[in-house]
């Protein structure tokens, strides 16, 4: 990124207050997390396993659940890369009105991402959840459970342990949804970050902030489906851990 548009970022950064961070996959390659859709992606190489089947079809559950675990040790190794410190720096200074996010790493919360302004809207891995009573519990026993028997884990009331993900089919927790909403009508800025900004309903929460008429910045590396909005005040192409983190220091500092 050159001095001209370090400078143009740095100065948003700078005057907001209550910034929206919407975050997508492109944040967490470097963490080790893979991208699905792209060409290496697991979704090139798996069906999705729809939710009604999941819950209809023990043979759904066992595909969901082997799918699951291919990719569990990335995810568990996984830590947090200068791009998640750097939005937990810009919250610590007071500039942050809300993190929402479509990754399901949980990576933000590991970096420290405070959990009264994180938004998961796809869920997360970091648990798994009964789909009958919502007990929650640690993935690791239950990936193990799966891992030797070969079969579905089960919560102690009888109901279906599923990793806290959005499947396909299902709907988006409305709470998450309400708090992203309300964010974005209360956002001075609005910061899109490693995202194609392609998947609905999530992508249109930076996207109302940016029609309300406060500044909207995109940063990938690649085509985003907000590229020619006019609501979009700076485009930067690129990696977002070579552009962002540097902004926040320079803004900081």
């Amino acid at each position: 990124m050159d001095r001209d548009h370090t400078t143009v970022l740095g100065n948003y950064l700078c005057t907001a207050e209550n910034a929206l961070i919407f975050t997508g996959a492109g944040i967490s390659t470097s963490s080790g997390i893979p991208d699905f859709r792209g060409p290496q992606g697991v979704w090139t190489r798996r069906q999705p396993v729809y939710f009604h089947d999941f819950m209809s079809l023990e043979a759904a559950r066992t595909e969901h659940w082997d799918y699951k675990l291919e990719g569990w040790n990335a995810f568990r190794s996984a830590r947090p890369n200068v791009v998640h410190h750097a939005i937990v720096a810009l919250e610590r200074a007071g500039k942050v009105r809300a993190v929402v996010t479509q990754n399901i790493d949980g990576l933000h919360r590991l970096a420290g991402t405070s959990a009264e302004l994180l938004v998961e809207l796809h869920g997360t891995n970091a648990l798994v959840e009964c789909q009958t009573c919502h007990w929650q519990d640690d993935p690791a026993p239950h990936f193990e459970f799966f891992r030797l028997n070969r079969r579905p884990p089960l919560c102690h009331c009888g109901g279906f342990l599923k990793p806290a993900t959005i499947s396909f089919g299902q709907s988006l927790d409305p709470r998450e949804l309400e708090r992203a909403s309300k964010a974005a009508m209360e956002a001075d800025l609005a910061v899109a970050l490693g995202s194609t900004l392609s998947v609905y309903p999530a992508a249109s929460f930076p996207l109302v902030a940016a029609q309300r008429g406060v500044p909207y910045i995109v940063i990938n590396r690649g085509a985003t489906d907000h590229d020619h909005e006019p609501c979009v005040t700076l485009r930067l192409e690129g990696d977002v851990s070579d552009i962002f983190p540097a902004a926040v220091e320079a803004t900081l500092a």
